[in-house]
C-alpha cells in the first residue's frame, strides 16, 4: 500500500512562536475512503535523505516533536482503513506529535486520549484537534513515560515510530503491559529502524502476536517503506 504526500505550502499567517525562533506551519491533508483530515506542521520529513538532512542540522533546525513524520502518516492511513474497528473504542496515543493518528480515530467515532511529553508539540495537537472539530472526542495530557501514572484500560495503543530509543524500550512496554484492554490492539508504526527491533522480538518471545503491513509513505524512488506492526497478547 502506498501514502502518497499532496503539495504543502507555507502559509505566512501562520506561524509558531518558540524560544527557538519563529517557525512558519504548513497544512497536510489526508485522504482516506472520501473522508479529509488537515494538519498543520512545521515542516514534513518524508524520505531517508530528508531525514538525515533534518538530523543533521542542515537547515534551521524545526521541533522534531511538530514535525510531520512518515510513521504518522502511515498509521493514520492503517486507522483509517480500520472504520467499524474504531468506532465507540477507548484509544491511547503515545507521542502524539502532530496528532494525525488520534485524529483519524476519533473521527470514527472513537474516544481519544493524545499524550506528549513536550508542551510544544501538545500545543500544535490541540489546535489540530480543533481544526477537525474534534475537541469534544479528544483529551490530551502531557506525560512523560518514565513517570507514567495512567490506569487506564484502552481498547487501542497507537504509536507512530516511538521505538527509536532503546533506553526507553521498558517503559513502553510497561505502558503496553498495564494499559491494553483484554482483547485490545496495539498498532505501532515504524520506519524500519534497526533500533525498534528488540522489543518488538522481546514481546513476540514472551507470547504477543504480531503481524506486519506495510506502507510505502512519498513518492517515486523516495517514497520511504513504514511497518505498521499490529500487536495482540497471546493467549
Amino acid at each position: 500500500m502506498t501514502a502518497t504526500m499532496p503539495a504543502t505550502s507555507p502559509d505566512p499567517e501562520r506561524t509558531l512562536r518558540t524560544t527557538a525562533g519563529d517557525f512558519p506551519l504548513r497544512e497536510y491533508r489526508l485522504h482516506v475512503a472520501e473522508r479529509e483530515w488537515a494538519v498543520l506542521h512545521t515542516d514534513a520529513v518524508l524520505s531517508a535523505a530528508d531525514e538525515s538532512h533534518f538530523l543533521g542540522g542542515g537547515q534551521q533546525q524545526r521541533p522534531y516533536g511538530v514535525v510531520l513524520w512518515p510513521a504518522a502518516i502511515a498509521l493514520a492511513h492503517d486507522v483509517g482503513a480500520r472504520a467499524d474497528a474504531f468506532r465507540g473504542a477507548r484509544v491511547l496515543e503515545l507521542g502524539a506529535g502532530t496528532g494525525l493518528p488520534g485524529i483519524v480515530a476519533a473521527s470514527l467515532g472513537a474516544r481519544v486520549t493524545q499524550t506528549d511529553r513536550n508542551e510544544l508539540a501538545m500545543s500544535v495537537c490541540r489546535r489540530n484537534v480543533a481544526r477537525n472539530g474534534l475537541a469534544d472526542a479528544i483529551e490530551h495530557r502531557l506525560a512523560d513515560w518514565t513517570a507514567w501514572d495512567d490506569a487506564t484500560r484502552y481498547d487501542w495503543i497507537l504509536g507512530s515510530d516511538i521505538l527509536y530509543a532503546p533506553r526507553m524500550h521498558e517503559h513502553v512496554r510497561r505502558i503496553l503491559d498495564t494499559n491494553l484492554a483484554p482483547g485490545g490492539r496495539v498498532l505501532l508504526s515504524d520506519p524500519f529502524r534497526r533500533a525498534s527491533l528488540p522489543l518488538l522480538e522481546a514481546m513476540e518471545a514472551d507470547g504477543w502476536a504480531i503481524s506486519l503491513g506495510k506502507w510505502r509513505v512519498g513518492e517515486d524512488a523516495a517514497a520511504r517503506p513504514i511497518g505498521v506492526y499490529e500487536l495482540t497478547r497471546g493467549g
